[in-house]
């Protein structure tokens, strides 16, 4: 185990007490040495834990204290690596480019002990088919979603008959070969999915659509009884 997973669990396990805990019980939950557990509880004062207690005692961690931001466990590395990775070879070229800037960033400022698992993850992203065509307009998508926008589209169905829709986006469904808008619908009066590659023109209005992005999402789960995220 690393030291930051150590110092992590020790934070959980801490934060589990609600009263003075001794050290040796805290050393055994966590199956490291007393020798161990002291250095670890000063090391985590030094970075602003309150923790309350000394050897023989008991230890009890004050509320308010909050891990360094980047103070990851290893199975949260992993999970930020393979969606990451996901994000860079399935998402549209500027996420892609974002998500291995993350990375990077992550990288520069991680502990060494956890620095190098990031380039030595096993968890990979397998080849895909390839995405449908006519993803060019993503960014934009995702930019009225973020400022909550009306798009004027014109959006041909799967026999090819283009109609011309007024739609409020809140959500954008990434699949392996579509991508999904989630938005409500001027002309048909409720939720509809429009997959990009069938979105032949796409204009931002400058007016925002009348209800808030969160509203819709919330009702629109409910519609579809879909569990919240």
């Amino acid at each position: 185990m690393s030291r930051a997973q150590r110092l992590l669990d020790l934070i959980q396990v801490l934060r589990r007490h609600r009263r003075a805990v001794a050290g040796a019980v805290l050393a055994d939950e966590l199956g490291i040495s007393l020798r161990t557990l002291y250095r670890d509880i000063e090391t985590l004062k030094a970075q602003g834990a309150h923790i309350d207690g000394e050897a023989g005692v008991g230890y009890v961690l004050r509320p308010g204290f909050m891990l360094p931001p980047l103070m990851f466990s290893e199975e949260e590395i992993e999970a930020l690596v393979l969606g990451s990775r996901w994000v860079s070879e399935r998402a549209d070229g500027l996420l892609g480019k974002a998500a291995r800037n993350v990375l990077a960033k992550i990288g520069a400022v991680l502990p060494d002990d956890l620095k190098d698992s990031i380039d030595a993850s096993g968890l990979l992203i397998g080849p895909g088919e390839p995405i449908a065509a006519g993803d060019a307009e993503l960014a934009t998508i995702r930019e009225a979603i973020r400022s909550e926008r009306k798009v004027q589209i014109a959006y041909a169905d799967e026999q090819g008959v283009a109609t011309s829709r007024a739609i409020w986006p809140f959500a954008l469904a990434f699949y392996d070969r579509v991508r999904v808008v989630v938005a409500w619908c001027e002309l048909r009066e409720g939720y509809r999915h429009f997959r990009t590659d069938r979105v032949t023109t796409l204009d931002v209005t400058p007016g925002r659509y009348p209800r808030r992005r969160a509203a819709l999402l919330k009702e629109w789960r409910m519609v579809r009884n879909i569990p919240e995220q």
